[in-house]
């Protein structure tokens, strides 16, 4: 039995979801958390899906995301997989799972570069109707860590502490957020 694609999506925090519920979108496929496939979840994932998507799965029992591999192979449906790692990395036990797993296609996701996560820090200031400067953006840049989670998280404290105090967004006002988060001086000059 061989499943087919699209296979695995592994990297650090950010950008796999993302992916996967595009593909989501556009297979109509449904959502299952790895932790929470269970034996009795399979066969009611298996009635109301061809296509599945299951989040983190490297916490999935493996008897479970077996019989959910086998169940969709045998429909000719579409399993994604998001993980921290490659499924050949997580130590499965079983042997069956095992070689299906390292037959899947894997698209491995890294940290994303400057222009990327310039790009995030601009699309999460627009989510929050946020009007921000090219010189903030450029400052923040600089001194963030490359994730898509950091970014998140700068975006909301810079956001709240602007709200709580009045204050437009400065790159002053981003260099206090850093500060209080732990991040500031990250690529600055002594």
């Amino acid at each position: 039995m061989k499943l087919r694609s699209p296979g695995s999506i592994a990297g650090p925090t950010g950008g796999k979801t993302h992916l996967a519920s595009v593909w989501r979108g556009r297979a109509d496929a449904g959502l299952v958390e790895g932790a929470a496939l269970t034996p009795q979840a399979v066969p009611a994932l298996l009635e109301s899906a061809r296509e599945l998507v299951v989040e983190n799965a490297q916490l999935a029992p493996e008897e479970p995301l077996l019989h959910l591999y086998n169940g969709l192979a045998e429909r000719s449906g579409h399993l994604l997989l998001t993980a921290a790692e490659a499924p050949a990395r997580w130590g499965v036990a079983l042997a069956d799972l095992r070689s299906r797993l390292n037959a899947l296609p894997v698209a491995t996701l890294g940290a994303p570069d400057d222009a990327l996560i310039r790009a995030v820090l601009v699309k999460l200031f627009a989510d929050r109707q946020l009007s921000v400067t090219a010189e903030l953006l450029d400052y923040l840049g600089l001194r963030i860590e490359r994730s898509f989670a950091m970014a998140r998280r700068v975006v909301a404290a810079i956001d709240s502490v602007s709200l709580a105090a009045h204050r437009r967004i400065t790159i002053p006002l981003a260099q206090k957020v850093l500060e209080e988060l732990g991040t500031a001086g990250e690529g600055e000059e002594p």
